[in-house]
């Protein structure tokens, strides 16, 4: 979430940064609000400063053996006072605090305004689409055709939006992940986790899931019973939050982890789009890459995320591009996002298969993730990043379609052979 004293100091700085991507906000709530609360703590401060001039007095009363029985009453009188504009205070406090976790974040001076993703600015691309020679089919065909991917089954067993790999295909979204979190643990620095896969509220309240996205969500029932439960969307939730409400010391900085898990997203307000293959279902695998770092580095470490993440398109030969996101298109807790899209032969275009983002310390305030610098000192809130490395299924199914063969056999990356026992070529079996 946003500073409380940023919005409370700089409101029109805020009100025209929200507006970029889209948004007006309105800010005469959250300003009665503080006011309320600045002037409820001015006060409680003068009646404390009361207080301690009648608790002077009494101890000198005592001191000369004299009557303190009416000073006494009057700062016990003026004590439940305090204590009462103490508790609205905190309840103001409560109100400030659901207000700002409604606003998004500030985007970054270097994200170019724009009102959709059609004006997403394209940094660069890398390596170039595959020659096929042929009219390219799509993955949802080839798979079907070769006897590794089923729709049918899997609507059978959970309804629309799930897929069931086969075989060699369900082989090969095993290899990708193994592939993955190996290149990120052994070539790039990270540190591997494997968390729950179910979270509780705070934990998607401070990454920005919750209240905002709920609708977005599976949440866990028991019986007649709903629990504080929810399954992940991203495995960035239950990662960011392994240290939330802790503070880190500056030498452990920056923090590098990276996670598998599948995911989970009912995809509220998508029925139409993507309804056919592995684009956008309700429960797919992803390997996640997670920072927490320092503010006058996290930039730095922004775009080493990102680099993190293309090192695997490119170790598949994937052709792909970055683009940054603009203002009207950047996520609700991001500050500044790059996406990474491949190379798609059957619709001649590119497709998100990973987004890099920075949120500054949007998240870290929200989950109270702080650092105290040099080991001493007044403590900060940090920074978080986070990135796809990559969505399984999309790169699956960018395999799939860009190795694609005439005869419908589908050809193994080298990189990717020996975690299918030197296996080549996908071919239909029986």
């Amino acid at each position: 979430m946003l500073d409380v004293a940023l919005v409370r100091n700089h409101p029109d700085m805020v009100v025209e940064k929200i507006a970029q991507r889209g948004i007006t906000l309105k800010l005469d709530e959250f300003l009665a609000l503080d006011k309320q609360r600045r002037e409820l703590l001015t006060k409680s401060e003068e009646l404390k400063a009361r207080r301690n001039k009648a608790s002077e007095e009494i101890a000198r009363l005592k001191k000369n053996k004299q009557d303190a029985t009416a000073p006494i009453a009057a700062m016990k009188e003026v004590s439940d006072q305090i204590a009462g504009f103490d508790s609205q205070v905190r309840e103001v406090e409560q109100k400030l605090h659901d207000w700002l976790l409604f606003v998004p974040n500030i985007p970054h001076a270097t994200v170019p305004f724009g009102r959709s993703s059609e004006e997403n600015r394209e940094e660069r691309r890398w390596g170039d689409p595959p020659s096929l020679g042929f009219t390219p089919k799509d993955h949802t065909d080839l798979g079907e055709a070769l006897g590794i991917l089923d729709f049918g089954r899997a609507s059978k067993i959970a309804g629309a939006r799930f897929a069931l790999y086969t075989g060699i295909g369900a082989r090969l979204e095993r290899a990708l992940i193994n592939f993955m979190l190996d290149v990120q643990t052994k070539e790039n620095g990270y540190t591997e986790v494997l968390p729950p896969f179910a979270v509780n509220s705070a934990s998607l309240i401070g990454t920005g899931n919750l209240p905002k996205f709920a609708e977005d969500l599976f949440r866990l029932k028991v019986g007649e019973e709903t629990r504080d439960l929810w399954m992940i969307p991203t495995a960035e939730v239950p990662v960011t939050n392994i240290y939330r409400d802790e503070i880190l010391e500056t030498s452990r900085l920056p923090i590098s982890l990276c996670a598998y898990t599948p995911c989970f997203r009912s995809e509220a307000g998508s029925y139409g789009k993507d309804t056919r293959g592995l684009i956008r279902l309700h429960q797919f695998n992803k390997v996640e890459l997670v920072k927490f770092a320092l503010p006058e580095t996290s930039y730095e470490q922004h775009e080493r995320l990102t680099r993190d993440a293309e090192t695997i398109l490119q170790k598949l030969n994937l052709h792909y591009r970055v683009i940054t996101l603009c203002t009207g298109d950047t996520g609700f807790s991001s500050a500044k996002t790059y996406d990474l899209e491949v190379w798609l032969p059957s619709q001649k275009g590119f497709r998100e298969i990973s987004s890099c983002s920075n949120f500054e310390a949007f998240q870290a305030r929200r989950a109270n993730i702080r650092f105290r610098p040099d080991g001493k000192g007044k403590v900060d809130f940090l920074h978080t990043l986070n990135g796809s490395g990559l969505a399984v299924g999309r790169t699956w199914l960018a395999i799939i379609e860009n190795y694609q063969q005439k005869d419908g056999s589908v050809v193994i990356p080298e990189v990717l052979r020996p975690y299918l026992d030197g296996l080549e070529v996908i071919e239909r079996v029986g």
